[in-house]
């Protein structure tokens, strides 16, 4: 099997971060327009400047669903760079949000690529106080509604962890708005949320906000990675239960357990995508014989190992992943950013 070296992270320059015109937070850039003020309070603890450089980019586009009719104000970051090839379109994991991409995003913005990232519905940053249905047609419809809006052309769609599950049923619902694959440390083969969903919703509600319990949520950032320092560990665990704080995540995300999730295992030799399938050597969530069944079970896919990395090598390897999503999309060489702030992110690992 083909592995890739592991190539230090690189990191964006403040040189080439947009200028907003929206009203933004005294601190960093992060706009009232877009996150309420008790979250901007929490917003302001973080140090990481790559995640304080995104979320200053988190917008807020409207989504009518087709489903329900609810119209939701859609937390997205929209690309800097437009082209006329097809676009990238990043998703995020379970009960995550589009800061995942906080150090990868950039690089790929670096190479030319017209990327967007975007908040799956139920997580993230988008404004739910109008509950919709967060189960997967839902989930899928506001993906394809969103495309159907904004996007317009096929799109080379990225899924990490369970956002791989949710790509794989978008690309067989909706064919004609995916142009390939990318799967990394992919999450297809749950049987849904199983007993979870079955459970009364008063005990759901009760489990669900253990999620948002800052010792947990410490113990599953560590065990998403290798080798992180405390302090590192902390930090991302604080951006990672960011969007756990909006008063309406524990409803959203109690529906869709209770919905059953996603199911995809038996209709993955469905998708007649080119496929990329990318695994960290050293995933401590999910089996990396899983990986090569995936990409085994795909009618065309390959198959990458990123060594020395965990479950979400997009944060933990971005000039890794960048390079693989790089050369899958036949896009030339990637450029590199400055050797100072490398060490910077360096530092941080």
């Amino acid at each position: 099997m083909l592995k890739i070296t592991t190539i230090t992270a690189a990191v964006p320059s403040p040189a080439i971060l947009p200028v907003s015109n929206r009203k933004t937070s005294r601190f960093f850039g992060a706009s009232p327009d877009v996150f309420p003020p008790f979250l901007l309070k929490e917003m302001e603890k973080i140090e990481d400047p790559f995640a304080r450089k995104l979320v200053s980019r988190i917008e807020m586009l409207p989504v009518e669903l087709s489903v329900s009719k609810n119209q939701i104000m859609t937390s997205c970051v929209k690309p800097k760079v437009q082209d006329q090839d097809n676009p990238l379109v990043l998703l995020h994991g379970f009960d995550s949000s589009c800061l995942e991409w906080r150090y990868t995003l950039p690089l790929l913005e670096q190479s030319g690529f017209e990327t967007w990232a975007i908040d799956i519905l139920g997580w993230g940053f988008s404004n739910l106080e109008t509950l919709p249905p967060c189960n997967v047609e839902s989930k899928r419809d506001h993906l394809y509604q969103f495309w159907k809006s904004y996007i317009k052309r096929p799109m080379l769609l990225v899924g990490p962890s369970l956002g791989a599950a949710a790509a794989v049923d978008f690309a067989i619902n909706h064919p004609e708005a995916v142009d390939k694959l990318i799967l990394i440390n992919a999450s297809v083969y749950a049987k849904g949320t199983g007993n979870l969903s079955k459970l009364p919703r008063s005990v759901a509600f009760a489990g669900v906000s253990l999620l948002k319990f800052l010792p947990l949520r410490f113990y599953a950032t560590n065990l998403g990675f290798t080798d992180l320092s405390f302090a590192t560990c902390l930090e991302w665990t604080c951006i990672a239960r960011l969007h756990c704080l909006l008063p309406w995540w524990e409803a959203a995300t109690v529906d869709f357990m209770s919905s059953g999730g996603y199911n995809v295992s038996s209709q993955i030799d469905q998708v007649l995508k080119r496929t990329l399938v990318i695994y960290g050597e050293n995933d401590r969530i999910i089996d990396n014989k899983l990986a090569v069944r995936l990409h085994c079970e795909l009618p065309d896919a390959i198959i990458r190992q990123i060594p020395n990395c965990g479950h979400i090598p997009h944060v933990e390897k971005p000039n890794a992943v960048a390079d693989l999503i790089t050369g899958f999309a036949s896009r030339g060489i990637r450029r590199s950013f400055p050797e100072q702030e490398e060490k910077i992110l360096a530092s941080r690992l």
